[in-house]
């Protein structure tokens, strides 16, 4: 045995001793006036010239499906993946590599908001300033796809894809006549009469009132965010397109890729191979090196052929925060704002809980190194009282911060940024929805369909107001509304004090020219005082740079909060069982979108159904192409 041992032994010891000895390569034979470092060609050893091809490195992205704000877990098999920072900082990581010539962005499918499309158009426009191009390549064009790949110097389709630029609609679904069908009553109040939200329970359509405000939305969206775009970003293309044009053509939509190439809308019907011999001749190069996935970290990726990288999953996330550099910290509010701790539920995705934003925002101010807090907020709203958690420990924050809003940052979602010391929107953003509305679902009509029966004692003239059974009672009723209208003037009151701290004042009077739920594109919002500059996530932090007293250029680390769960941690708290399976069933039913619109819009009433007054823009409101 101990001979075995041994033997064993001395082949280890042979093996790291040859691993120890520099193998011959070509690089051990160079001779003054051979390869140099950076040589894009091997040079000749007796002339010294340079042979064969010049090759030109081109970084290639990949834009698909939603591309969610919130960060993403750190488990290579239950988390990975990209959030939406992630994409925008391997463009501007392309931008800083001298060694890139170039940019191709594919796009297939993009599922995002308004306020992420112009995001990402910047990022593009400040790669085009280092004096190098993009390509776009689009499978067929969306109009979301076509609206980023604007932002791009080309675009090409293939030959058999079409380009779906028809226009947009605002949608909203109604569910006032199924719920009737089914014997239950929504019995709701509202504070403000723009705050429709509630309308989708009480009405077969819209009311005048909400009708109005969402024409004055789509105008706005209709004319900064799809056509000035598109006439702008074609102005770089051989035939320039004014925004009357692009109006007649939107008229005109759908296009094939011919008609489209013909119209101007797009410069090259080309497939993808072919497109890349195109951008080597526009490259002037003799070969070019396409770069995939450019900047995508694969440190996470499991190799299952090797069973000991099925550890990384028992292995805690690795920490970036070892560096002895100032941070920012990057607090991400994304989904419907609800009391307790936050996180995934199976249909809504992310959710904003209070407990977890103020352990996120106390961690952040309680960090020696964090000089300041970045709020990034993508959020529709959601219960009063966890809006005014969460803005209560930002005001007493002792770190400057900086709201950037995102797609949505409406009702709950612009309470929250109303403890920010200076608030930023990129024009599409959605926001505003001062307003109030609280209520409940009767079901006693359903009840009484099947055969359910309810027998009920109580003392007091109030005490069945969030009754699941019964409409609100006269005195009930009063109640509720002296209740909403106590929460709608604290609603107020801190918009005023927000906005005056920035030197913006509103009377009352003032103030409900702008609340009683009415919504606004961030340019509307802007125009009106109630945000403070159009800017984009690096816009935010390099202002929350300087309020921290760093420069605005400063090299930082990130603190992200709140962190996402790790598999250990759902291990340990039971949380992969039954319940992981079933949300993975119900999570499918996320990529059927209209679907997913109307579960989404019933799980919020299952949040927040013991609450009596919701912040919240109307649910599943979608302006589309």
């Amino acid at each position: 045995m101990c001979r075995r041992i041994l033997t064993v032994c001395g082949i280890v010891v042979v093996v790291l001793g040859l691993l120890a000895v520099p193998l011959s390569s070509a690089d051990d034979d160079k001779k003054p006036g051979d390869n140099k470092p950076g040589d894009k060609k091997p040079r000749d050893k007796k002339s010294g010239d340079r042979k064969g091809p010049v090759e030109k490195k081109v970084a290639h992205i990949r834009l698909a499906g939603n591309l969610d704000e919130a960060p993403v877990s750190p488990d290579p098999l239950f988390g990975g993946g990209e959030n939406f920072k992630s994409r925008l900082d391997r463009i501007n990581k392309a931008a800083r590599d001298q060694s890139v010539q170039a940019l191709i962005v594919q796009l297939d499918g993009v599922q995002v908001g308004w306020a992420k499309l112009e995001e990402l158009r910047a990022a593009l426009a400040h790669f085009r300033k280092t004096g190098r191009k993009v390509y776009a390549y689009l499978d067929s064009g969306e109009t979301k796809d076509y609206l980023i790949a604007v932002g791009c110097d080309h675009i090409a389709l293939p030959e058999s894809g079409w380009l779906m630029l028809t226009g947009l609609r605002a949608e909203l679904t109604f569910f006032k006549e199924l719920l009737e069908k089914l014997g239950i009553r929504a019995d709701f109040l509202q504070m403000g009469v723009y705050k429709s939200a509630v309308e989708q329970l009480t009405r077969s359509k819209m009311s005048a009132e909400a009708r109005s405000q969402l024409k004055l939305v789509l105008d706005d969206f209709f004319d900064n965010c799809l056509v000035r775009p598109i006439s702008r970003g074609r102005s770089r293309s051989a035939k320039k397109l004014s925004s009357d044009d692009v109006s007649r053509l939107i008229d005109e939509g759908p296009y094939t890729a011919k008609r489209a190439a013909a119209a101007g809308l797009v410069d090259r019907i080309a497939y993808d191979a072919d497109f890349e011999k195109l951008i080597q001749k526009d490259l002037h190069a003799e070969k070019i090196k396409i770069v995939r996935d450019y900047g995508k970290d694969t440190s996470k990726d499991i190799d299952f052929s090797n069973p000991f990288s099925i550890l990384k999953l028992l292995s805690p996330p690795k920490s970036t925060l070892g560096t002895k550099k100032d941070r920012i910290a990057l607090i991400y509010a994304v989904g419907a704002i609800v009391t307790g701790k936050g996180g995934s539920s199976f249909l809504m995705g992310d959710t904003v809980g209070s407990t977890t934003m103020i352990e996120a925002i106390r961690q952040a101010d309680k960090d020696p190194k964090v000089k300041a807090i970045v709020l990034r907020i993508d959020s529709p709203g959601g219960s009063a009282l966890a809006s005014d958690l969460i803005w209560n420990e930002l005001k007493r924050c002792k770190k400057p911060v900086i709201a950037s809003m995102s797609d949505v940052a409406a009702s709950g979602g612009y309470y929250i940024a109303m403890g920010a010391k200076k608030v930023y929107a990129q024009p599409g953003t959605l926001t505003g929805s001062i307003g109030v509305f609280g209520g409940k679902i009767a079901l006693k009509g359903l009840y009484d369909k099947v055969g359910i029966t309810t027998d009920v004692i109580s003392r007091g003239a109030n005490a069945g107001i969030l009754s699941s059974t019964e409409p609100f009672t006269k005195s009930e009723r009063k109640a509720m509304e002296g209740l909403m209208a106590e929460i709608y003037d604290q609603f107020l009151s801190r918009v005023q004090e927000n906005r005056a701290a920035v030197g913006k004042m509103f009377t009352r009077k003032e103030m409900l020219k702008l609340a009683e739920g009415r919504i606004w594109t961030g340019k509307q919002a802007l125009d009106r005082g109630l945000v403070d500059a159009l800017g984009s996530l690096d816009d935010a932090v390099a202002e929350a740079k300087a309020m921290g007293g760093l420069a605005r250029d400063a090299d930082t680390d990130f603190l992200i909060l709140p962190k996402p769960r790790s598999f250990l941690d759902s291990l340990l708290e039971g949380k992969l069982g039954a319940d992981a399976s079933l949300a993975t069933v119900l999570g499918k039913a996320r990529e059927f979108r209209e679907l997913a619109q109307h579960l989404q819009a019933i799980e919020t009433l299952v949040q927040l159904r013991s609450e009596p007054a919701w912040l919240m823009l109307p649910h599943g409101l979608r302006i589309q192409p």
